[in-house]
């Protein structure tokens, strides 16, 4: 749909210094000098550093927010400013777009999309939605930048989010859902195939991509218990025994996080190494193998289980974990939230280790990180399609020395964070293709207590079907 673009002040301007000009001096709108917003500043910061050097949101603003001092409201409201932006970028730049006859710089087009936010997402009045931009401007680029910055934002401030949509969103299913949800364009499609070509319920997952996630935690058995969670003000997961969320606060003033007897950690990551401890096994149970091991989520829990079992499970402990990264950095961040774990440093195509060496395997395969992107938002502008049949090999190879690994009678997991059918189903069946020695399990009666995961025999984990990551899981036993 198209529609005529009104000048609203933002056209005829000239394009020394870049288009807007970068004096820092003059006074404000009302007379009085800019107002420097913290919160709207560590926000844009935070934008900022994920544009010019590809740094990471979630892990950037808990250091700013730290270092800046910034607590209780403000550091709420930082947050929602940087998460929410990114996680809206291809929406609000479509309305950007629309909204000025030229490309903003990178600064100022962060600004822009701050403004946005704030204009159609949350319940800020839009005269200091668009003053405080333009104050941030200010201060932060220049003068001329404001005035060009205060008349884009205007125009966006015309409309509301869903009178903008159909006139800056294509036609066609794909292209409509890609800005509606701001999500890209290859992203949408692989979620799509991955759903059966169903819109709706693909509409529905982009918008729960959109939702900030809860914090949840695990408590890893014989370290730490749900109940003590709750003493901490957590309150009991859904599905995993071990999982806990936490409404508010940080974390890591969690005693048992603070501790490593506990961690953030996805319930679906849970419940997929649940289910490998879970399948029964003849014979010998001793040695499991988590294969790419770091940062070490899936490792610290499995460690757990295999060290100190769980009565509850019916699991009898007295195991013995090996953890491998290809990684040195990440073997360490392995090493730190384990106990009984050995931690090695290797490359699971060249395996360390002799054929048939153990009864358990974890495979939590290197993916595009498609399902985890209501908690990186940024991400999903990062990846690319390109990477996608790169990615599927190293799959394949991962998967294929995993299965060399494990002894007859023992199972593997193969897991991704990423619903691409690419990267999950077809994998399995090119590897276990003229492969006779290799059986699937129905990965779901390992999962009776999640339902609606699919038609089997893997099993997968959605943010809109389950409040989780977009995980798969397949379990495959040796003959």
């Amino acid at each position: 749909m198209t529609a005529s673009r009104g000048d609203g002040g933002a056209r005829g301007r000239g394009r020394g210094d870049g288009g807007y000009g970068r004096g820092r001096g003059g006074g404000s709108r009302t007379g009085k000098g800019p107002v420097r917003d913290e919160p709207r500043n560590a926000a844009f910061d935070v934008l900022r550093a994920v544009d010019e050097r590809d740094a990471y949101a979630n892990l950037l603003m808990p250091r700013l927010l730290r270092e800046r001092r910034l607590g209780g409201r403000d550091a709420a409201l930082a947050t929602e400013l940087a998460y929410g932006t990114l996680r809206g970028l291809g929406t609000y730049d479509a309305i950007i777009e629309y909204c000025t006859d030229r490309a903003p710089d990178p600064d100022v087009r962060d600004a822009l999309r701050l403004g946005a936010h704030q204009l159609l997402k949350m319940r800020v009045p839009p005269h200091a939605a668009v003053g405080t931009t333009v104050d941030l401007v200010r201060l932060r680029v220049g003068v001329g930048a404001s005035k060009f910055a205060n008349a884009v934002l205007r125009k966006v401030a015309a409309r509301s989010l869903d009178d903008w949509i159909p006139i800056v969103a294509p036609e066609d299913p794909v292209g409509h859902m890609s800005i509606a949800h701001s999500h890209p364009r290859w992203i949408v499609s692989a979620f799509r195939d991955a759903l059966g070509g169903d819109d709706a319920e693909t509409a529905d997952l982009l918008a729960a991509d959109n939702v900030r996630p809860l914090v949840t935690l695990v408590a890893r058995p014989g370290r730490s218990s749900v109940p003590e969670l709750q003493d901490s003000g957590a309150e009991a997961g859904r599905y995993s025994p071990y999982a806990a969320y936490l409404p508010e606060g940080d974390p890591g003033q969690v005693p048992a996080v603070a501790e490593y007897r506990a961690a953030v950690q996805d319930e679906a990551s849970q419940l997929v190494a649940l289910a490998l401890a879970r399948v029964p096994v003849e014979g010998r149970d001793e040695f499991w193998l988590d294969m790419c091991a770091g940062p070490g989520g899936k490792a610290g829990l499995l460690d757990a289980i295999a060290a100190y079992g769980d009565p509850d499970e019916g699991f009898p402990g007295g195991k013995h974990l090996l953890a491998a990264d290809v990684q040195y950095h990440r073997a360490r961040l392995v090493w730190q939230t384990t106990r009984e774990a050995s931690v090695i440093t290797a490359d699971g195509t060249e395996p360390a280790w002799r054929s048939g060496a153990f009864d358990r395997i974890m495979l939590d395969a290197p993916c595009t990180g498609l399902g985890a992107l209501r908690r990186r938002p940024e991400a999903r502008w990062r990846r690319d399609p390109a990477g996608v049949p790169g990615l599927g090999a190293l799959q394949r190879g991962l998967l294929g020395t995993a299965l060399d690994a494990v002894r007859p009678g023992g199972v593997v997991a193969y897991v991704t964070c990423s619903p691409h059918l690419a990267e999950t189903g077809i994998v399995v069946s090119d590897v276990l293709r003229g492969r006779e020695d290799v059986e699937q399990l129905d990965a779901r009666s390992y999962l009776t207590e999640v339902p609606d995961l699919g038609d089997g025999p893997h099993a997968q984990f959605w943010p809109h079907r389950h409040g989780m990551d977009a995980m798969f899981l397949a379990l495959l036993r040796k003959r």
